[in-house]
């Protein structure tokens, strides 16, 4: 099996041992993505909407390195802080998605990097 790193400058670098996606099998698997501002680095403000926005914006941009969009997204996860923010973050992840329902679990944690409300990960067809 041979691995290919994914990794832009449109996205945060990861900060850790690891990649913002790995292709394999024509797969794409891209690491969770908080609400990092890949210009400045520095963590969104404004709460779980401003949050998720961002890590939208963050997943297209690795996809997009990869030459793929958010229509070949097949799997995600959703991790949040808080369950009560569920509502909120399913209206801006539905829109970002559009017609497009890729499967989905989403699990509450008790913590998330740098206080983050969301994370989301996802794998696409690559």
């Amino acid at each position: 099996m041979t691995c290919e790193t994914i990794a832009t400058d449109k996205a945060p670098a990861a900060i850790g041992p690891y990649a913002q996606a790995i292709r394999a099998n024509g797969l794409l698997f891209c690491s969770g993505q908080i609400a990092l501002d890949p210009t400045t680095g520095e963590f969104v403000t404004g709460g779980v909407a401003a949050e998720t926005e961002r890590v939208m914006a963050n997943i297209a941009a690795v996809l997009a390195a990869a030459g793929v969009g958010l229509s070949q997204v097949v799997k995600t996860t959703i991790f949040l802080a808080d369950m009560g923010d569920f509502a909120v973050v399913n209206e801006i992840y539905g829109r970002s998605f559009g017609d497009h329902k890729p499967a989905r679990s989403t699990v509450a944690v008790k913590g998330l990097p740098r206080g983050a409300l969301v994370e989301i990960e996802v794998v696409a067809l690559a």
